[in-house]
């Protein structure tokens, strides 16, 4: 925690980027396992970096839509929490099937909402976390487009057991505001401190880390 927020810092793919974001205070460190990302790390080589991550944050499987082949891959390679980017009008059971899986205190829902689509409401009873990213049609999340910062505010708002995770687009430039518009007291960041897809760049994160504790 920096401050009063809990950070994630996601995308990541090299150990050197972990160990800074937990030297800086970061909650969480993401790993997206999606083969469309740009920032896509395969489990295999996740395993192979896994013993030079940093003891302090949990670990953070990012996956979109996963079969349970995958998902149970996911869960025996050790992570701690299981995030996953859905379609709203998911079928219901299989958004179960994800809860039975992993367990609702572990798993983190995504939903991928156009504007004006109404957050599926029957999710709420199966995940203790809910992610809010911005929509872009083309992928799930990591547009470095930020979001609808109020919606996001009235979610949390109306469901105040949920813990509520904020993301897309956020920065050091507009950290402070995004805090500010949304309430929100957990946030996951990613582009925003990048070089390039997947490589974080050290200047960003400290300057992150200091804008979360002014």
């Amino acid at each position: 925690m920096i401050g009063e927020t809990r950070l994630k810092i996601c995308g990541i793919t090299l150990a050197k980027d972990a160990h800074l974001a937990a030297e800086l205070g970061a909650d969480f460190i993401g790993f997206i396992l999606f083969p469309k990302s740009p920032r896509y790390l395969a489990l295999a080589d996740y395993e192979a970096l896994r013993a030079d991550l940093p003891a302090g944050p949990r670990r953070v499987a990012v996956m979109v839509e996963p079969a349970a082949a995958e998902l149970a891959a996911a869960l025996e390679a050790g992570f701690d929490f299981f995030q996953i980017h859905a379609r709203a009008d998911l079928e219901l059971s299989t958004v179960a099937a994800w809860k039975a899986a992993v367990g609702p205190e572990r798993l983190w829902l995504a939903a991928k909402l156009p504007p004006g689509t109404a957050f599926p409401v029957g999710w709420l009873s199966l995940a203790d976390t809910f992610l809010m990213d911005t929509f872009h049609a083309e992928g799930y999340g990591g547009s470095g487009r930020t979001g609808d910062w109020s919606g996001f505010a009235k979610l949390a708002a109306a469901h105040p057991e949920k813990t509520w995770i904020l993301a897309g687009g956020l920065s050091p430039e507009n950290i402070a505001s995004a805090r500010a518009g949304s309430g929100a007291d957990f946030v996951d960041v990613n582009s925003g401190v990048e070089i390039a897809p997947g490589i974080k760049a050290p200047e960003k994160l400290r300057a992150l880390a200091s804008a979360l504790g002014a």
